[in-house]
This record gives C-alpha cells, structure tokens and sequence, in this order.
C-alpha cells in the first residue's frame, strides 16, 4: 500500500531553506563590520594598549592615554561602546522591524551617515589643503596628515556610505506611506547640527 504524505509532513521532511537576508543586509552587514573594526582601536587605547595611535593620532591625545588620564579613558570607553551600538544599528537594517523599533534604526543609520561622510570629507579636505600648502599645521602634526588624508578620512566615508545604503535600502523595501523617511531626514539632520556646532564651539 502507498503511503501518501500529508501536506504538513511533506513540508517537515522538504529540506529548510536558509533564513533570507532581510532589506538593507549587505550594506547593513558592511556598517557593521566596519563598526566593530572601529570599535577596537578605543578598547584597546582605553586598556592602555596605544598600538597603531602613536604614528596616526595626535601626540597629544597619546599622552593622555599613555598617562592614564581618567576622563579620556572614559571618553574611550564611551567611543568604544558607541561604535559598537553602530554595529547593532546595521545589524537592525538588516531585519525587518515594527514600531519604534524600525523608527529608532532609521533615525540612527540616516545620523550615522551624514556624520561619518562630513567628518571624513572634512578630515580629507583638510589633508589636501595642508598637503597642497594652502594650509599649516604645527610641526609635531605635519607627520599624520597624509594618515588623516588617505586612512582615517576615507575610513570615515566608507562607513558613512555603509549606513546611508543600508538605510536607504531598508526604507525603500519597507516604507510604502513615507513615515521612515521622515525618520532617517531628522537624524540626517541632527547629526549635521550637531556637527556644525561642534566646529562652531571647538568642541569635540
């Protein structure tokens, strides 16, 4: 006798099929890798290994790492753990998300991106402005211009452009009545405010 298989136990004994990325997955899964990469160079700082920040950071942000200073150690910390929340931000891109949720990524990955493409535009525009002698720089700083134009620039722009595909990606695929993007444009905002101020008060 045949035996026939219902419907149900058919779809058990189908072999499953890995989980699909969700929108914004790989622009998301890039911001994230680059967040964490980012994040280990402040762990690593704020346990007082300075590897890698003598040649490209200011010497005399070195000093306050190598002298232990409390208040720039916690700056690290807190950098740190910010970049790391990034990661989670593209991780969150990367899955489709309801309610405040989905608003919060957004908000954060459209910030994310003006921030880190403005900071990077700013860190290469000012390396070519030195590099073309427009522009000078103290002595104990000429050394990391050429690491502020070719490294540390860049880097800022790769991560930016990360998360502002990864946001534009997740609002196109899952934002019908516009709400998202709403989201994303005062996050953009925000960040370019807040950038803008701190050039205008020297802060930061």
């Amino acid at each position: 006798m045949a035996i026939k298989l219902s419907v149900d136990d058919a779809a058990r004994s189908a072999p499953r099929r890995a989980p699909r990325l969700r929108p914004g997955a790989w622009p998301g899964l890039a911001a994230a890798v680059w967040g964490l990469l980012f994040a280990v160079p402040s762990f690593a700082w704020a346990m007082g290994m300075t590897f890698g920040a003598r040649t490209t950071v200011s010497p005399s942000l070195v000093k306050l790492a190598d002298d232990r200073v409390a208040w720039f150690v916690a700056v690290l910390w807190v950098t740190g753990l910010l970049k790391a929340v990034g990661a989670l931000i593209g991780i969150g891109l990367t899955r489709r998300r309801s309610g405040g949720i989905g608003r919060l990524v957004v908000f954060c990955g459209g910030g994310a991106a003006v921030l880190l493409v403005w900071h990077g535009c700013l860190f290469v525009a000012h390396g070519l402005l030195v590099e073309l002698g427009i522009r000078s720089v103290p002595p104990d700083l000429a050394g990391l211009t050429p690491w502020y134009l070719c490294l540390w620039g860049p880097w800022f722009i790769v991560g930016g452009l990360a998360f502002a595909a990864a946001t534009t990606r997740y609002v196109r695929r899952l934002d019908a009545r516009g709400e998202l993007r709403r989201y994303g444009a005062v996050g953009a905002l925000g960040a370019l405010l807040l950038s803008l101020a701190s050039m205008t008060t020297g802060i930061g």
